[in-house]
């Protein structure tokens, strides 16, 4: 089964492009394109997508706002930023709302695909530049009392997860099968009361 896919660009070349990029590849399926947050909210309504990627800067309500609205409604659907503002207030502000990526256009290339898939599969894509801010913000903290839940294991899952590493890596460092890494991440995830990588992160490293 194909991966569904809803964009929500305003930029209709952009969009079109996006779109027809998706369609060339047989793991996922571009179902609709919106020009504005307004109309995502009640297209989706309509036709829930598996992953959504979302502009940061749209017509009225931005991107930002868009997620905050949507995650809570539909907590399965994956949220990926797709944009060209690289601040720390932007990436942060998209995490905290319920991201679980965050890629520039402009170093996107022929990486869209592989994006889209690896957030579908729990992992949490990002342009290079974005993971080394998320890292050092995160290694600046100190970890919140809601990590001392976890088990020693989990705690050093989640650094690797901190780091932006892929379960695959994960399991290679730690001589874990892959799933295994899968169970101690679903684990990670009850314990904390989250759906995602970043939700995971973010509250394990935010007093």
């Amino acid at each position: 089964m194909k991966i569904k896919v809803s964009l929500v660009e305003d930029e209709k070349e952009i969009s079109e492009g996006l779109c027809f990029i998706i369609n060339t590849d047989d793991r996922v399926k571009c179902i609709a394109c919106y020009a504005s947050a307004e109309e995502a909210i009640k297209g989706i309504e309509n036709n829930i997508p598996d992953v959504v990627l979302v502009d940061i800067h749209l017509p009225k309500l931005s991107g930002i706002e868009l997620i905050t609205k949507l995650k809570p409604i539909y907590p399965s659907v994956m949220f990926l930023i797709c944009t060209t503002f690289e601040d720390e207030e932007n990436i942060f502000n998209a995490l905290k709302a319920g991201a679980s990526g965050y890629v520039l256009k402009k170093a996107l290339g022929n990486k869209l695909i592989e994006s889209i898939v690896d957030v579908y599969q729990g992992g949490s894509p990002m342009t290079s530049i974005i993971a080394r801010k998320v890292v050092t913000s995160f290694q600046k903290q100190s970890p919140s009392k809601e990590i001392q839940i976890l088990s020693e294991r989990e705690k050093e899952i989640l650094d690797f997860l901190a780091k932006g590493d892929r379960y695959k890596e994960i399991a290679e460092k730690l001589f874990l099968s892959v799933e295994t890494v899968r169970t101690h991440i679903r684990n990670i995830y009850s314990k904390l009361q989250v759906n995602s990588r970043m939700e995971a992160i973010n509250k394990a490293f935010n007093p």
